[in-house]
C-alpha cells in the first residue's frame, strides 16, 4: 500500500492523504464544519460509511444530512433503531429482514407477542430516546464460520439463512450500535442521532418470511421517515387526505359497489356504479370506433393448448383459473388424453390472433385496429387484493393493432394522440411516458428488437414526447411505451400502455400476403388506455374525492323539497330533466331540507334543486351545486337546458383530435 492516495473532491479540487485515513479524517481535514455535517461519501460514485479506509487513489463526495442520497440511509439507519427498540421492548421477538422502500422502511419480526397500535407508541417512544442518545454505529466484519455460529447460538434461524444466502465471495458484515447487532450490507450513518426524528410508525400487517405464503407467518412494522419534519408533516398530511379519499369508503357513501368474501377479488356493481361504468365504457368506445378500431368479443373459457402454444401456460400457469370438464383436472394428470382443460382467460392477447387468422389477410387489410371490452380473471393473492384498485375478475379496453413493421411508426403516433385526447378529457392532462427496452430474458431475434426500439423512439421523436428511459423492463415479447398519470395527491398511476409485439403472431401463425406475394407474419401492437376499468375508476374517485365530472356520475341531478306542497312541482321538474336526457333523482322524503342536503352532498351528487312554495309560484328552480353554499336561481326550461350542456359527455361536444 502507498504511504499516500489522491483524493479529487467533487469540486474538482486533489489532494494527498495518508493511505489507510478514513473518510471521516478527511472531512475533518478539509474543515471543522463538513467534519460534523457529513455523514456518508459517495467513494467513486458508490455509496459507503465515513469510516471507510481510503487506500487507493479514488473521488471522494461527501453526502450531508441535506442531500437527497442522504434519505435512504436515514431511512435504513431506522430501521436498525426500531429492531433495536422492539428487541428491548419485546425480548422474544427475533428480527428477520428490514429493508428501505418508498416512503419510509419496514421491519419482519417473528415474535409470540401480537403487536398492536399501543405497541407501536411504545416502539416509536423508544425510537426517540434511541436517536437523543447519539449511539455510535459501527461496521464488522466476520468470517462465515462466526457469523452463523453466533446466530445458531442464540436461536435465529432466519438470519442463520440469510448468512448461508451471501455468495462465497461475498464480505459478511455487521454494524453495532450498543448492544444491538445486525447483519447487514450498509452503509450507515455514524450515530443514531444522524437518523433525526422525522419519523413515525404507521402500522402493523401480517407478513411471511420471504414473501412465500407457505413459510414462516410474520409481522411487519412499518415506518415514514423524511429528512426534515416539514416533509413528515406533508406526508403525514398527504396520508390522511389518502385516507379521506379512499375509494373503498367513498364508494360506500355514494353507492357504487361492494365487495364481500363471497366473491374476494370481484366487485359487486351497485346501480349507482354500473352506470359510471357503462358511461365510462361507452365513451371509450365511441373513442375507439373514431379512430378506426372494430370492436369484437373473445371466449372467457379457453382450452390449455391455446396457452401452451402462446406461451402463457409456462409463464402464467400459477395465475391462471382452471376449470373441470366431465372427467375433472385430476384425471387429466393421469391420462392427458382422457380430459380436456380449460382456462379462464388471464389476457385476451391469444384469442385475438385467433380472430386474425379466420380468413385470408393482404396488407391492403393493415392496420387492423382490433378491440374489446375483455373480461380477464388472474389469481391474485388475497394479501395482494386492494379494494377494485387490485382485482382477481377485471375489464380492460384492451386492443391489439395488426400492422407491417412500417405502419409502427405511425400507428403508434395515432394512439398516443388518441391516448391524448382520452387523458384530457378525463381531466389528467400531464401524464409521464416512460420507455421500456429489451429485457436480459426475451424472445425474438436482435434484429426484430433493433426495429421495434428503433420504431418507438422515433415515434416520439416525432410527437415531441420526453420519455423517461426505463431500461430493461420491456415485455419479453417487446419493447414498450408506458403512460404514467398523476393523480390529485402526487401519487404514479400506470395505466396506459404500447407494447411492440414480434413474436405472439408467428408463434400463433398470423399471416397477411405482402405487395410482392409472399406470406409473412404480422406485427402485433398490443395496447390499453385506462387499463382495467375497476382499477382506473378507483383511482379516478381518489382523484376527485368522488366529485366525478357531470357526465359521468351516476346521478347528475337531485331534485329536493323543503315540503310536502312542493311535490307535484318537483315531480314536473324532475319529469323535464329526465326528458332532456339527465339522470334525476328525486326526494320527496318528510326530512329537514339541511339533512337532505348533507346526505346528497356525502353522496357526491353534483348538482341539487332546492324547490319550495316560492319556487312553485314562480315556477322557477333553486340551482346548488357540491360543495357550494350559495345557489342560483333559473327558469325551468333555462336550468334544464343549462343542465343539459353541461351534461355533456367530451365526445359529444367535440371529435377525437
Amino acid at each position: 500500500m502507498p504511504s499516500e492516495v489522491k483524493v479529487t473532491l467533487s469540486d474538482g479540487a486533489a489532494r494527498l492523504v495518508a493511505a489507510g485515513s478514513s473518510a471521516a479524517q478527511v472531512a475533518k481535514s478539509i474543515s471543522s464544519s463538513l467534519g460534523k455535517k457529513a455523514v456518508a461519501i459517495l467513494w467513486n460514485d458508490t455509496l459507503k460509511d465515513l469510516d471507510t479506509r481510503l487506500t487507493e487513489d479514488c473521488k471522494l463526495h461527501f453526502i450531508v444530512k441535506e442531500d437527497e442520497q442522504a434519505l435512504e440511509l436515514i431511512r435504513h439507519d431506522l430501521a436498525h433503531i426500531m429492531a433495536q427498540a422492539v428487541l428491548e421492548l419485546f425480548p422474544d421477538a427475533q428480527p428477520t429482514i428490514g429493508p428501505v422502500i418508498a416512503n419510509g422502511f419496514y421491519y419482519d419480526f417473528s415474535c409470540p407477542t401480537t403487536f398492536n397500535e399501543d405497541d407501536l407508541v411504545k416502539i416509536e417512544q423508544r425510537m426517540r430516546q434511541l436517536v437523543d442518545e447519539a449511539i455510535p454505529i459501527k461496521r464488522e466484519l466476520w468470517d462465515r464460520r462466526r457469523a452463523r455460529q453466533y446466530y445458531q447460538d442464540n436461536a435465529e434461524p432466519f438470519k442463520v439463512e440469510l448468512v448461508d444466502a451471501i455468495p462465497p465471495d461475498e464480505q459478511i458484515s455487521f454494524y453495532r450500535q450498543g448492544d444491538f447487532l445486525d447483519l447487514c450490507r450498509g452503509p450507515h450513518m455514524p450515530s443514531t442521532r444522524c437518523a433525526g426524528k422525522a419519523f413515525k410508525l404507521t402500522s402493523v400487517a401480517g407478513s411471511y418470511w420471504r414473501g412465500d405464503s407457505q413459510g414462516p407467518r410474520l409481522q411487519r412494522i412499518y415506518g415514514t421517515a423524511w429528512s426534515s419534519q416539514a416533509d413528515l408533516d406533508t406526508y403525514l398530511n398527504q396520508l390522511a387526505e389518502a385516507e379521506r379519499r379512499d375509494h373503498r369508503k367513498l364508494g360506500k357513501a355514494m353507492n357504487l359497489f361492494h365487495l364481500q368474501d363471497e366473491a374476494a377479488g370481484s366487485v359487486f356493481w351497485h346501480p349507482h356504479g354500473w352506470t359510471v361504468y357503462r358511461e365510462l365504457e361507452q365513451y371509450m368506445r365511441v373513442r375507439q370506433t373514431e379512430a378506426g378500431y372494430v370492436e369484437i368479443r373473445t371466449p372467457q373459457l379457453v382450452d390449455r393448448s391455446l396457452w401452451e402454444a402462446s406461451g402463457h401456460w409456462a409463464k402464467f400457469r400459477d395465475n391462471m383459473y382452471l376449470v373441470e370438464n366431465e372427467q375433472g383436472i385430476s384425471e387429466f394428470a393421469k391420462a392427458p388424453d382422457a380430459a380436456r382443460v380449460f382456462g379462464l382467460k388471464p389476457m385476451n392477447c391469444p384469442c385475438h390472433v385467433l380472430v386474425f387468422r379466420q380468413g385470408s389477410k393482404s396488407y391492403r387489410d393493415l392496420p387492423l385496429r382490433m378491440a374489446e371490452f375483455g373480461s380477464c380473471l388472474r389469481s391474485e393473492p388475497s394479501g395482494a387484493l386492494h379494494g377494485i384498485m387490485r382485482v382477481r375478475a377485471f375489464t380492460q379496453d384492451d386492443a391489439h393493432i395488426f400492422c407491417t413493421t412500417e405502419q409502427i411508426v405511425s400507428e403508434t403516433q395515432a394512439f398516443v394522440r388518441m391516448l391524448d385526447t382520452v387523458y384530457r378529457d378525463l381531466g389528467f392532462a400531464n401524464y409521464v411516458v416512460k420507455y421500456a427496452d429489451r429485457p436480459a430474458q426475451r424472445a425474438g431475434s436482435d434484429q426484430a428488437w433493433d426495429d421495434a426500439e428503433t420504431a418507438l423512439i422515433e415515434a416520439c421523436r416525432e410527437l415531441k414526447i420526453d420519455y423517461v428511459p426505463n431500461p430493461g423492463e420491456g415485455a419479453f415479447y417487446g419493447p414498450k411505451l408506458e403512460f404514467v398519470l398523476t393523480d390529485a395527491l402526487g401519487r404514479e398511476w400506470q395505466c396506459g400502455t404500447l407494447q411492440v409485439d414480434f413474436v405472439l403472431p408467428a408463434t400463433l401463425g398470423a399471416e397477411f400476403t405482402t405487395a410482392e406475394g409472399k406470406r409473412t407474419n404480422p406485427v402485433m401492437l398490443h395496447r390499453a388506455i385506462l387499463g382495467s376499468f375497476e382499477r382506473f375508476i378507483g383511482m379516478l374517485i381518489e382523484h376527485t374525492n368522488g366529485h366525478l365530472p357531470l357526465w359521468l356520475a351516476a346521478q347528475q341531478v337531485v331534485v329536493a323539497t323543503i315540503t310536502s306542497a312542493s311535490d307535484r312541482y318537483a315531480q314536473q321538474v324532475a319529469e323535464a330533466l329526465r326528458a332532456g336526457g339527465l339522470r334525476c333523482g328525486l326526494d320527496l322524503r318528510n326530512e329537514k331540507l339541511n339533512y337532505k342536503i348533507r346526505e346528497h352532498s356525502a353522496a357526491k351528487v353534483p348538482l341539487i334543486i332546492v324547490l319550495g312554495n316560492q319556487e312553485c309560484e314562480r315556477q322557477t328552480v333553486s340551482l346548488r351545486r357540491l360543495g357550494q353554499t350559495q345557489g342560483s336561481t333559473h327558469g325551468l326550461d333555462e336550468a334544464v337546458e343549462l343542465i343539459s350542456q353541461e351534461a355533456l359527455a367530451p365526445h359529444q361536444r367535440k371529435p377525437l383530435r
